[in-house]
């Protein structure tokens, strides 16, 4: 024991001893002072056979007493498990801190590394992942997880569980199961532990609050979630492919337009997430893929919720970005991202769908986008689009809102439907271009496209809409003050709406042609002129109440024929016709009267110019026919053509003997070069390469203001570059400087435009060596 003896080199007693019989000398101090010593002593001998206890158990003390095992680290394995989870090409999972991006309905590793070993009998542990600003247990979006020594899954799939995989020491691995069903977006992990005496915890635990984001997706390939798809090959397509064409032009002369989605952009997902944190959806909503794809539908658009894109259809576009410049979807998404949401400018449907496809494909939802060709915008839901005419034959552009669009492109998502009968599930039709409202907000869609083909209009969401869209039935009347109301019936053609529905095919790419276009009416519709695709319009007439639209008055006596003559190809700068043929079938002379005209149209089938009309009478002897033209010139068209030279025609007659009136229209798109891309060089990562554009002006016009836009993912972001006017004629050649970043197949997208000529397109494909 500790004690009071004598100090060297002393010969007597130290003051205040005694000497007892033992001649051991004994303390000389009052009671109080000795007990407060022995208490002293005791706790100090308490302490230290505390701490060799914990040593032998290989624990330590800290702060003068036992604590709760510590995280020194945690380690995600964020590429190791982007490889399970077929997240590997996102660029956010590369870098020096990789972030880990997770498939629902699939486990995943990672470990723990503690400042002392870890010991299951004394160390209590404990996972918290959450989700959302304020996790709740009740609510689905807070989760526990007790970590036992069990190295297997307890409880179903259908349930958060883990398990142990590895102890070492210090470090110990776990396996985290994800069931199909829960929210996606952005979750948050902490670790707890607490130290545990004679079984129950003697310490407040220690909350280690890991930094890193756990990104939640959907997972086609999980037979457990609502949006798997089994073919593999059509998982490639429709989520693992970040380039895609879009198809413009009219059902005649439909054109392909390269479009970089990019969803594996870095900048894609944070926007993914920024996107469904403002749409204000619930978790339960953000678990349920029929809900996400509806707030897509409606965020995409600036209308009703400061979504992504504002939309614009004319000029001018001189404080945003031209619609048509616009290579892909990263750039428009970093845009809102980095500007905190706010609508970058400008988009039309096509762009809103590449975005809509990207967003779609970058959270795992397998999608594609669609062009419906001569697509309908019915906005009084009576399955029918009147267009009216006056006396003269020219259109009344404000006697109705219905309209007919030469193009109209959405998208196409691919999930279970268990709200609709078994059967109904698949691909949903969802539009992200407001045109029409849908409980209150501008937003349509996911409707079935089995229900469409059927006409089973009655089935959410927004069926009737996409119906008409696919299936209305075209009525054409004239001012007549002869008729009881005004007007006579000219036409009604039950065929134009939906000629023709195009999407990219799983696995084909054509730089050149477009031989990569998969037609897809048939998924929409059944054939024109069949008994069940005219049943279908009936049956989705009845649904909605306007089926006496359809029993319109049969034409009156025809014997005098007409036909509009279909214009095959008009390249820029070249003059066209616009052609009737006309025959007398009678044996009598007929006299007819009759307009022609040509005016440059916006895709959205409004009309911008009027470029040329003619009209005139003149007989018909019998059996007689007659060839009706008027020449269309370059200097006559040119300036008068508006953003994708869309030009429509309209021809209009009567026979006067017999009151018989015809009208027919067609549209048709004037083509443009292609830009030509040539590579000079080799490509390889971190070594540079020449990308050569070359565009021959086809105008006899000189080009100013001239713009090229480069974007090549995984070679360099979207970019513009100004160049010199271009003389007509002239072959121009623009190079550029390129750093391949990544090894692989890529593709290079470049665009042109102009004051005089726009919407000039080129891709290539090519392979960059590592």
């Amino acid at each position: 024991m500790y004690g009071y003896g004598r100090t060297r080199g002393s010969t007597g007693t130290m003051p205040g001893n005694m000497i007892t019989s033992n001649g051991r000398s004994s303390p000389r101090y009052s009671s109080e002072r000795y007990n407060d010593y022995m208490r002293d002593l005791l706790e100090k001998m308490r302490e230290e056979y505390e701490r060799r206890r914990l040593e032998r158990l290989g624990l330590d003390r800290l702060d003068g007493g036992p604590s709760a095992i510590e995280v020194d680290t945690v380690e995600f394995y964020p590429r190791d498990n982007a490889r399970e989870h077929n997240t590997f090409m996102y660029d956010l999972v590369e870098g020096v801190k990789p972030a880990l991006i997770l498939r629902r309905g699939q486990p995943f590793y990672l470990a723990i590394r503690f400042k002392r070993n870890y010991n299951p009998q004394q160390d209590r542990l404990k996972l918290e992942i959450g989700f959302g600003p304020q996790p709740l247990i009740t609510k689905g979006t807070l989760v526990m997880l007790p970590v036992s020594g069990s190295d297997s899954f307890t409880k179903d799939k259908a349930q958060w569980d883990v398990r142990l995989h590895h102890h070492d020491g210090a470090v110990i691995t776990l396996q985290i199961q994800i069931p199909a069903t829960v929210a996606v977006g952005v979750w948050k992990m902490k670790v707890i532990t607490q130290l545990i005496s004679r079984g129950q915890p003697n310490l407040s635990p220690v909350t280690h609050e890991c930094k890193d984001n756990l990104y939640v997706l959907f997972n086609p390939w999980c037979k457990e979630d609502s949006v798997y798809m089994e073919d593999e090959l059509k998982r490639k397509e429709y989520v693992l492919n970040d380039v895609g064409k879009i198809f413009t032009g009219s059902f005649k002369q439909p054109v392909g337009r390269r479009w970089i989605f990019g969803q594996f952009t870095d900048s894609v997902l944070p926007a993914c997430m920024l996107i469904l944190e403002r749409s204000g959806l619930d978790y339960t909503a953000r678990s349920n893929p029929i809900k996400v794809v509806r707030a897509i539908s409606a965020m995409i658009n600036d209308i009703d919720d400061k979504g992504v894109l504002e939309g614009r259809w004319q000029e001018p576009y001189d404080d945003g970005v031209a619609p048509w410049m616009w290579t892909g979807s990263s750039a428009i998404l970093e845009q809102y991202l980095k500007t905190g949401g706010v609508p970058v400018k400008y988009g039309q449907c096509w762009v809103f769908a590449g975005v809509s496809n990207t967003v779609c494909r970058a959270l795992g939802l397998p999608s594609r986008t669609v062009t419906n060709f001569v697509s309908a915008h019915d906005t009084d839901e009576t399955l029918t689009i009147d267009k009216w005419f006056d006396k003269n034959g020219d259109k009344i552009e404000d006697a109705t809102s219905d309209s007919i669009w030469n193009f109209h492109v959405w998208n196409d998502c691919w999930m279970a439907r268990p709200d609709l009968p078994t059967g109904y599930g698949g691909w949903q039709a969802f539009d992200a271009t407001p045109q029409e409202t849908s409980e209150g907000v501008y937003q349509t869609g996911p409707a079935s496209l089995l229900a469409i083909q059927r006409g089973e209009i009655g089935y959410m969401y927004d069926s009737p809409f996409v119906f008409s869209e696919v299936n209305a039935d075209i009525v054409h009347w004239q001012e007549d003050d002869t008729s009881e109301i005004g007007w006579k019936k000219l036409k009604s053609d039950r065929y134009q709406v939906g000629r023709l529905i195009l999407t990219k095919k799983i696995g084909v790419d054509d730089d050149i042609g477009d031989t990569d276009a998969e037609d897809i009416t048939a998924q929409y519709k059944n054939k024109e002129g069949t008994y069940e695709e005219r049943m279908a319009v009936l049956n989705a007439a009845r649904n909605t109440g306007f089926n006496y639209a359809y029993d319109l008055p049969s034409p009156e006596k025809e014997d005098v024929s007409f036909v509009l003559l279909d214009i095959e190809k008009v390249m820029i700068g070249q003059p066209f016709h616009v052609t009737v043929n006309v025959q007398n079938k009678s044996s009598e002379t007929r006299t007819v009267s009759a307009v022609l005209s040509a005016s440059s149209v916006y895709y959205t089938g409004i009309t911008a110019r009027k470029i040329k009309r003619e009209n005139g009478n003149f007989s018909l002897q019998p059996h007689q026919k007659e060839i009706l033209s008027i020449k269309v010139s370059p200097d006559e068209y040119l300036d008068k053509l508006v953003d994708y030279a869309m030009v429509k025609l309209y021809a209009i007659a009567t026979v006067k003997e017999t009151q018989q009136t015809w009208s027919e229209e067609d549209d048709f798109m004037v083509e443009k070069p292609n830009l030509e891309l040539e590579i000079r060089g080799n490509l390889q990562v971190g070594t540079y390469f020449v990308l050569a554009i070359s565009l021959t002006n086809p105008l006899k016009r000189v080009l100013d203001n001239c713009f090229f836009t480069i974007e090549a993912p995984g070679v360099t972001g979207p970019f513009r570059a100004k160049y010199r006017d271009i003389q007509p004629g002239e072959v121009a050649v623009h190079t550029v400087r390129l750093i391949p970043q990544k090894p692989g197949p890529r593709k290079i997208v470049a665009t042109f435009s102009s004051r005089q000529l726009i919407q000039i397109v080129g891709s290539k494909q090519v392979e960059v060596l590592g």
